[in-house]
């Protein structure tokens, strides 16, 4: 029997021991027996534990010094508190206590949702790749926006962005997602729902005004919970391990060596040559790879053997959906006006006069798309007219890098202040000395740079309203008062802040330059 239950003999014979003392004990033999007086983990020893973050030592520590204090009793040794923390915390909550709420995840258990049907229900997310692409000359980690099918773990759409994404990176997915032509298909048509995770490009308005037009429910998610759409959060868990690891430029490559930097020889990926490795990742993903959870089927066999009808819609339409609305315009002889620049398209010609609406995908401010206002009818493209070259915005985008760095490296040097280091409790010392010299010309620069230091506003008071206007007394009394139309304007009337001594170069007596006008 010992040998079954993988326990040594005198064990046995100490169950069966307690168990004729003790029936209670027979039922689960080998617990340890309860008695009254054990030490058992109280709220406050838990509220010191998420203090420690875990630290078992330190709690001890603390609770020795608070009996010390008489705030109360003696704490058990350390060995008995480990066992108590052991005995009564799980390991999610021990994990928790010391890590937070995601350690604590770890320790969860998950229900599955059952598979449904295709465009059943669509996830999307964000994913930044850990590698390292040449983006015009700069080392840049691109951002990955894609929709996948719950049902049938299909990437059904992808867009790559050098930078962080927008919601324009959103509808360039969702374009590629619902489109079934080639280069897109066979995947796609428009889904039921849609889970998003209170990411704020997804909820935009324009987004949620293209998901409303397709009608497509979106289930917002609460915050900080990936397990409610595992399906793309798995997805972007393998596609670093299946296909970014292997790539130059890897950023969580080990490496030799104390600091993990990057090789300097080391070559990168371009732009164009990432995201034409990475669709064709995706093409092997959707038609070659069996995911364990479709029972030794590829995604593209359980998309053709599912046959739920798809909803698709033209690609015209879907266009026009996926763009976001600025409204309408009176297209004139130099174009349409957006944005204070105008656009000008050859179907213009022989149209101006009428009222058109206008739409524009986000951030593409070269181009913007023309309806008609009145019947929605397309008319056409415009493009920016008078567009700088590429050599002209490249120039003037160095020149704005190197004015920034300018910018920060005045503010870096101005905020840094550095003080006296401290061996005893002391009041800190700001250190950096000046000279009265260099404090008076720098007080001088900014004086003579700020205008609003050198306004006079009361060198001459304001005239007095109108005697119908209700004038407050505090203000009556800052003001003159107009003199009547034929009477000189002097000195004493302008304000004591104006009366001057008459010098050799100034006659003595009323000044009858401005006559019948007070200034």
């Amino acid at each position: 029997m010992a040998g079954a239950l993988g326990v040594r003999e005198r064990a046995v014979w100490r169950w069966l021991a307690a168990a004729e003392l003790d029936e209670a004990a027979a039922s689960a033999p080998g617990e340890r027996t309860r008695y009254y007086g054990r030490f058992t983990v109280t709220p406050e020893v838990r509220a010191l534990l998420g203090l420690w973050r875990g630290n078992v030592a330190a709690v001890h520590r603390e609770l020795t010094a608070r009996a010390a204090r008489g705030e109360g009793d003696p704490p058990p040794s350390i060995p008995t508190l480990h066992r108590a923390i052991r005995r009564d915390l799980s390991l999610g909550e021990r994990a928790g206590l010391a890590g937070g709420e995601r350690e604590a995840r770890r320790h969860d258990v998950f229900l599955a949702r059952p598979r449904g049907w295709r465009n059943q229900v669509w996830e999307t997310d964000h994913v930044q790749a850990p590698v390292l692409v040449d983006v015009d000359g700069v080392a840049r980690r691109p951002w990955i926006t894609w929709f996948t099918d719950c049902a049938t773990n299909a990437i059904t759409g992808v867009a790559v962005t050098p930078v962080h994404p927008s919601r324009e990176s959103v509808l360039a997915a969702l374009r590629s997602a619902v489109l079934r032509e080639d280069p897109y298909g066979p995947f796609g048509g428009l889904p039921e729902k849609v889970r998003v995770d209170r990411g704020k490009d997804f909820l935009s308005r324009t987004v949620t005004a293209a998901f409303e037009a397709l009608d497509v429910t979106v289930e917002d998610l609460p915050a900080y919970t990936p397990h409610l759409k595992g399906t793309v959060e798995g997805l972007n868990r393998a596609v670093e391990s299946m296909f970014l690891a292997a790539l130059p430029g890897y950023a969580r490559q080990p490496r030799p060596g104390k600091r993990s930097s990057r090789p300097k020889d080391e070559v990168l990926l371009g732009f164009e040559d990432f995201t034409a490795r990475l669709l064709a990742w995706t093409a092997w993903w959707n038609t070659e790879h069996r995911p364990t959870p479709l029972r030794d089927r590829t995604p593209l066999q359980t998309w053709q053997d599912d046959p739920t009808p798809l909803r698709d819609v033209p690609a015209t339409d879907l266009w026009t959906f996926t763009l976001e609305d600025a409204g309408t315009r009176m297209l004139t002889t130099r174009g349409v006006r957006f944005r204070k620049r105008d656009y000008v398209g050859a179907w213009m010609t022989g149209q101006a006069g009428i009222q058109v609406r206008v739409r524009f995908m986000p951030h593409h401010d070269h181009r913007i798309e023309v309806y008609h206002a009145a019947t929605g009818r397309y008319l056409g493209p415009a493009d920016l007219a008078d567009q700088a070259t590429d050599e002209q915005i490249s120039a003037v985008r160095r020149a704005r890098a190197a004015r920034a760095r300018r910018l920060k490296k005045d503010l870096e040097a101005s905020q840094r202040e550095r003080y006296a280091a401290a061996t005893q409790p002391e009041t800190p010392r700001r250190l950096g000395a000046l000279t009265t010299a260099q404090a008076e010309a720098e007080l001088t620069q900014a004086t003579d740079t700020d205008l609003s230091d050198l306004a006079l506003p009361d060198l001459i008071p304001p005239a007095a309203p109108p005697a119908e206007w209700r004038t407050p007394p505090s203000l009556a009394a800052r003001t003159r008062q107009a003199p009547p139309p034929d009477t000189p304007v002097t000195h004493d009337q302008l304000g004591p802040e104006a009366t001057r001594e008459p010098g050799p170069d100034t006659a003595a007596g009323p000044d009858t330059s401005g006559e019948g006008d007070p200034w």
